[in-house]
Formats: C-alpha cells, structure tokens, sequence
C-alpha cells in the first residue's frame, strides 16, 4: 500500500481549521471509523508527545488503537503515530495552509505496518482495498471537517 494525501480548500481561516483537528480527541466527530478518543499515560490535551486511546468500528469490527502525537504546531500541523499491541500501524497528519480566501487542509496517512501485520489487516479490517477505503475515509472527513468550519 502507498501513502495517501488528500486535500480540501476550507472558506475559513486556519485558526477555525485548527479548532477542529488540532485535537485528536475530536476525530470521533470527523471519522467513519473513529468513534471517540480519550487521553491516557497522563495526558489531559493535545500537546507533542500526549498519548491516547482511539476506539474505532467498521461494520460490526471493533478495535482499539494506541496513539502518540509525533508532531504538533499550532494552526500548521499535527500528527500522531498509531500502533496496535505495541506494534506500529500509521501516522496520520493534518497540515493547514493559507490558501487564498481560506485554508488548505491536507490529511496524510502513512502506512507502517510489518509482515504479518500487514497481511493480516485487510481480514481484520473487512477491507480487500485498504488504499481505496482509506482514501474515500479520508475525502468524506476532511468533507466534514469543511461542513464544520464552513457552517
């Protein structure tokens, strides 16, 4: 599987943009896989280094993910590694850019995963198309996060 980048132009500032994916604990709102996520190993808050739990669904499949923010600039940018039972899964990034009237938002996903867990996530997932799926996750969030902004 390949990296994916998609990108949407937003009518509102990157301050109002950052509101909305600066914080990983909103991905829940914007995902339709991710349904909450709460902070955990002491974190309170996005911040570099913060970690968290992400619960996500996909049909009937359930799953947990371990997060850590890998890269975190205010209005710019913020990533976080995932990792399921300690073994790396992705970086997912969100980069905000002036564009014109509004902001370019682009989310990256970077796949990390090794032998066998690479083998065995399409039959975890249900997904045969894990580069198709991903990226149409990716267009129908970043279209909500635009709706929000927008609205």
């Amino acid at each position: 599987m390949t990296d994916i980048a998609v990108t949407v132009h937003i009518a509102a500032p990157p301050e109002r943009v950052w509101e909305l994916v600066g914080d990983p604990a909103r991905m829940g709102e914007w995902s339709p896989e991710c349904r909450r996520v709460e902070w955990v190993g002491g974190s309170v808050g996005p911040a570099l280094d913060a970690r968290f739990r992400g619960h996500n669904q996909l049909g009937w499949r359930r799953w947990t993910t371990n997060g850590r923010i890998v890269t975190y600039e205010k209005n710019t940018a913020v990533a976080f590694d995932v990792s399921v039972l300690g073994l790396p899964i992705a970086r997912w990034a969100y980069v905000l850019q002036p564009d014109g009237d509004g902001t370019a938002l682009t989310e990256r996903f970077e796949d990390h995963r090794q032998g066998l867990l690479k083998a065995l996530g399409p039959l975890a997932r249900g997904v045969s198309d894990t580069e198709a799926h991903n990226r149409t996750g990716m267009q129908q969030t970043l279209g909500r996060i635009r709706a929000a902004a927008e609205a």
